[in-house]
């Protein structure tokens, strides 16, 4: 007697708790983790402690919030946006509460809102302690996490967004952590490990539109994969990971030649992540699409945890 094929579970519904997190996207949070932790372990070797002030460990900690809470919020604004546009309706990636069918629109919108407005309070709690300036950045931040997807012209539809990432989850993100603990911008070894921070923020975005390419060409989301193509999208990737690390190596090299570093070995500790690197490039790289791409973006993310984590501990003993 003879059988077809086992006929495919169908996929567990997520509980309601449960939906929420997965809608959240944990992979992504180490965009908002990692340039605080760097920005923090700049602030405290690169000044004195009389130059600090006396609460900026609770700064670094509202930092946290405002990151883990903007990327959240950001999202749950892109579950929203692409769920009423129509553009995550055939999407391979993780879950999606609207398009889905896991949450009304109104509540993932009502849930971006929220994620928004925690970040909105801490901000302003921030700039009350330290400059009013922090205010205007945190409404910029706010907005980019808006427009992404959000609004007429979502920037993200037009191949920006991995430039926005390097712009906010990089730069303002690790300088604006070390800037509310030190009220202070003039130490550019902060501005340098900003630009790696971002880079590998801007390779986790990457990671996950090379994954949806396909979808997203055919629901008009030109990302910069979409415009690249699949391949030039991997060359790209392997860059934005790549780089980080010739850079490393070289203010390494720079670092011991002039004797800058109080610990020699400290400039070149990020080097320690390279095996991670090697996965995920290997993948983009080959013949791998849409859903065979999947592990990519996970280990991006622990790629960048690794990375900033080490790189937190070079800047630390760089000069104690």
């Amino acid at each position: 007697m003879t059988t077809g094929p086992t006929p495919r579970a169908a996929p567990s519904v997520p509980g309601p708790v449960r939906r929420w997190v997965l809608g959240a996207r944990p992979r992504t949070l180490p965009a908002a983790i990692v340039p605080v932790v760097v920005g923090t372990a700049a602030a405290h070797p690169f000044q004195s402690a009389a130059d600090l002030p006396r609460h900026s460990w609770w700064f670094a900690l509202g930092a946290l919030v405002v990151g883990l809470a903007i990327q959240v919020g950001t999202n749950y604004a892109n579950d929203y946006s692409d769920g009423i546009r129509g553009t995550d309706d055939a999407r391979v990636g993780p879950v999606r509460l609207v398009a889905a069918g896991l949450a009304p629109a109104t509540a993932v919108k009502r849930a971006a809102l929220i994620a928004f407005s925690v970040a909105g309070v801490v901000g302003l709690a921030l700039a009350w302690a330290t400059s009013w300036w922090v205010l205007l950045v945190g409404a910029a931040c706010l907005a980019a996490g808006w427009l992404y997807t959000g609004g007429p012209r979502p920037y993200g539809y037009a191949g920006l967004g991995e430039l926005f990432v390097f712009v906010f989850f990089g730069l303002v993100a690790t300088v604006g952590t070390y800037y509310v603990q030190t009220l202070s911008l003039d130490r550019w070894p902060v501005w340098l490990a900003a630009a790696l921070v971002g880079l590998l923020a801007s390779a986790l975005l990457l990671a996950n539109n090379l994954r949806d390419i396909e979808t997203d060409r055919q629901t008009g989301k030109r990302t910069l994969a979409v415009r690249a193509g699949r391949r030039a999208g991997g060359r790209v990737f392997a860059a934005f990971v790549a780089v980080p690390f010739v850079v490393v190596l070289a203010w390494g090299v720079w670092s011991v030649a002039t004797g800058a570093p109080a610990h020699p070995a400290a400039p070149f500790a990020p080097l320690l992540a390279a095996p991670l690197a090697v996965a995920p490039v290997r993948l983009v790289g080959s013949d791998a699409s849409g859903r065979q791409l999947l592990p990519v973006l996970g280990a991006t993310g622990r790629l960048q945890l690794a990375f900033g984590a080490l790189l937190a501990v070079s800047l630390w003993l760089w000069v104690s």
